[in-house]
């Protein structure tokens, strides 16, 4: 007589994960906040393609039938929101899930209460979501898309070298439609960066070619980050979320080897000598 040995039960693993998101906070009137959306859209598109964004509605306070035409809306212009803040309220199944714990993303770690007076600014800012997250929504290493950590495994993608002080070097062009996101410090390039393609640091940008795509320094909170270029062909240029657009930059910094920092409460574009 033979005896079937007992199947082992598999356990279900069940991870936490942390990342990084942007938070979107409308503000009344409407009409106007979409509208500078659209705008900010249209000089940067795609900026919010394959990124968890939340919705912060404790300014707005809207009611549930207006919180999801709002989030119609945004899917409209491509945004996919992946929770929603909102002290107190209770949302319906067909709404993305309310969000509670939510700290807001610095450069020293996930502290509570960056930067107060700018709530409600309306603009992309960073914020860590603590949780269970889906595989899709969210890279290892702070940012939504990009994987500037990953050595080279692909002909696309540019190779990259890390350094102790969080540094992040990447000896080849950046292509268009790459994506370099580094939420560990700062990003130097070596080569060019194409149109069409975005380098996401927290600390400061160095590009040792011309600049075409969009470069976003300071994202983690960083406000003496800066971004240097050998010639500022830039579609958009930004730190800690102050950002100036090519139409802007136009007659006066283009083609130029140029620096961009915050200067009191605007950001500031000067060449270089």
């Amino acid at each position: 007589m033979t005896f079937a040995a007992p199947l082992e039960a598999k356990s279900i693993r069940f991870r936490a994960r942390s990342f990084v998101a942007f938070t979107l906070t409308p503000e009344a009137p409407m009409v106007e906040w979409l509208q500078g959306l659209d705008h900010w859209i249209g000089n940067s598109p795609g900026y919010f393609a394959g990124r968890p964004v939340l919705l912060d509605l404790n300014v707005l306070k809207p009611a549930p039938s207006e919180i999801a035409a709002l989030v119609a809306e945004l899917g409209t212009r491509g945004i996919r929101i992946y929770a929603i803040e909102l002290e107190g309220a209770s949302l319906g199944s067909d709404l993305p899930p309310l969000l509670v714990g939510a700290k807001e993303a610095t450069t020293d770690g996930l502290l509570p209460g960056r930067k107060g007076g700018q709530e409600g600014s309306g603009k992309p800012e960073g914020k860590a979501a603590e949780g269970r997250a889906p595989d899709h929504g969210a890279d290892a290493g702070g940012f939504a898309k990009g994987k500037a950590g990953a050595s080279k495994t692909e002909e696309s993608e540019p190779q990259v070298s890390h350094y102790d002080s969080g540094t992040l070097m990447i000896k080849a062009p950046i292509r268009s439609g790459q994506a370099i996101m580094h939420a560990h410090g700062d990003v130097i390039v070596l080569g060019s960066v194409a149109s069409g393609s975005e380098i996401v640091a927290a600390g400061s940008i160095h590009v040792y070619g011309t600049l075409r795509g969009r470069a976003s320094a300071g994202a983690l909170g960083n406000t003496a980050a800066r971004i240097f270029c050998r010639r500022n062909e830039a579609e958009l240029l930004s730190v800690d979320g102050w950002y100036i657009t090519a139409e802007e930059m136009e007659g006066v910094s283009r083609g130029k080897p140029v620096q961009a920092f915050l200067d009191g409460d605007g950001l500031r574009v000067e060449t270089l000598s």
